[in-house]
């Protein structure tokens, strides 16, 4: 090429950058965060400031404590938020499974955001381009006023008539705790957690006392194979029955997941996985804790429905036993505790090797969302993405940008072509009717977080 012709070049790449100075000049100058609650749960939304005016937008995973990213802020200020794998190495070892991963995946969203912005390009591009132009949402509906089969039958058939192509429920002991005989466990403790858990679903609305918040996280924080409860044959008849009135209203034909079983030990797990695999399901999720690999292995060796789980792993390392040992047919990340974008396209990567398909967890908002979009995207083996607002009607308005609106139509969203995540500002108007009742601020200084310092290296 001549010189002329690389001059040419050189100027028509510089056109699409932000050259407000340069990339190379950019410096994190300030992260600052709101707390959102409704989109379903709570969610921390953060913004990351550069020197230049790029703003960077992230998340805190639903349910998660803000504190878990702004421990990190010290560690970021003054660097190039381009440098993105080098500060997520230099941070990575302050998260660590389920929430306490938000901080970390959050704040890798936001500096994959701002290097887009910087240099004009979306993220997807970034990862090495696309292999799709929409993103195959599967829409989650809960059990709240679907007290029979045929209730959850109706629902999701609207779901379907919104155009989902892929649909999710709940099934599980909670369903059949209030009728006698369907379960066997420790006098009273079933009733007792049932009731705790309606209590914490109502929190924002009726606050729970520290001792009743204690007492919840006391009983549901006892791992499923040390609850002594199981399901007695009334009580597998009875969740069979429910999922057999819903294939009759939505038929065979529709991809239908489960989730949300309850803490039951592996061995009711492969029982009612069973019962029920006669109904075409696309996975049974989250069964038993992720950590016990080896009872992953005999559930999925027990069973024919494919295996699903993944949304509280950190770091795609961890999600190896798993794959190497056969115990799951489908790995299902939540981005915003797996390590960011980054990590999930490389455990998407890492999956389709053990011939594992990728679906993505996510409940949470438009800003988490595009992140995953844009992941899914550049993934190969991906199969589909959760959407958990469907009957949230301000979901979408969190946000401001020239994407289509509503951002999710006829069941997909179509992958953004906009810098970075395709977000061009976040709406305040519309954060600040949805502030957490308890903490109210909105884009509040975090200055006492700029100097904290530690020795962080894990080695001499």
């Amino acid at each position: 090429m001549n010189k002329q012709g690389t001059k040419e070049t050189f100027e028509s790449v510089l056109a699409h950058v932000n050259t407000n100075s340069r990339p190379s000049e950019l410096r994190i100058t300030d992260i600052r965060f709101a707390d959102i609650v409704g989109i379903p749960t709570h969610c921390s939304l953060i913004k990351v400031y550069t020197n230049q005016g790029i703003v960077g937008f992230g998340e805190v995973r639903d349910n998660a404590e803000k504190l878990y990213a702004l421990m990190l802020k010290s560690r970021l200020l003054g660097e190039n938020p381009c440098n993105i794998d080098k500060l997520f190495r230099r941070i990575k070892q302050f998260g660590s499974h389920g929430r306490q991963g938000g901080g970390v995946s959050g704040l890798e969203i936001a500096l994959w955001d701002i290097a887009g912005k910087a240099y004009g390009i979306p993220i997807y591009q970034m990862l090495g381009g696309k292999f799709r132009d929409k993103i195959r949402m599967y829409c989650d509906t809960d059990v709240d006023g679907k007290d029979t089969g045929t209730a959850m039958g109706e629902a999701l058939k609207k779901r379907m008539e919104q155009g989902y192509t892929f649909l999710k429920m709940d099934l599980g002991i909670n369903q059949i705790a209030h009728e006698p005989g369907t379960l066997s466990g420790p006098a009273g403790f079933v009733q007792e957690v049932r009731d705790l858990s309606a209590q914490w679903r109502n929190r924002f609305n009726v606050p729970m006392s520290r001792e009743l918040r204690s007492k919840h996280f006391d009983l549901t924080n006892i791992a499923h194979p040390f609850t002594g409860v199981h399901v007695t044959e009334q009580g597998l008849d009875m969740l069979e029955q429910y999922v057999a009135e819903v294939r009759n209203v939505i038929g065979y034909e529709v991809p239908l997941a489960i989730d949300h079983f309850g803490h039951i030990g592996v061995e009711d797990c492969i029982k009612l996985g069973r019962r029920i695999e006669k109904f075409n399901l696309a996975w049974m999720e989250d069964m038993i804790p992720w950590q016990y690999t080896q009872q992953y292995v005999r559930l999925a060796q027990s069973v024919t429905t494919p295996i699903c789980t993944g949304e509280d792993i950190y770091l795609k390392e961890n999600f190896r036993p798993l794959l190497e040992s056969g115990g799951i047919s489908v790995v299902h990340p939540d981005m915003l505790t797996a390590g960011g974008i980054l990590e999930t396209k490389k455990l998407g990567d890492m999956a389709q090797e053990y011939g594992v398909a990728m679906a993505i967890h996510m409940a949470e908002s438009p800003i988490a969302c595009l992140a995953a979009v844009h992941a899914a995207a550049a993934v190969e083996n991906f199969l589909a993405l959760e959407f958990h607002s469907n009957d949230v009607p301000w979901w979408d308005d969190l946000i401001i940008s020239k994407l289509p609106k509503p951002l999710l139509q006829n069941g997909f969203i179509a992958v953004p072509d906009a810098p970075g995540l395709g977000i061009e500002e976040l709406n305040d108007e519309a954060i600040a009717q949805h502030l957490h009742p308890e903490i109210p601020g909105l884009w509040e200084p975090t200055d006492s977080w700029n100097n904290y310092w530690s020795n962080d290296r894990q080695w001499s």
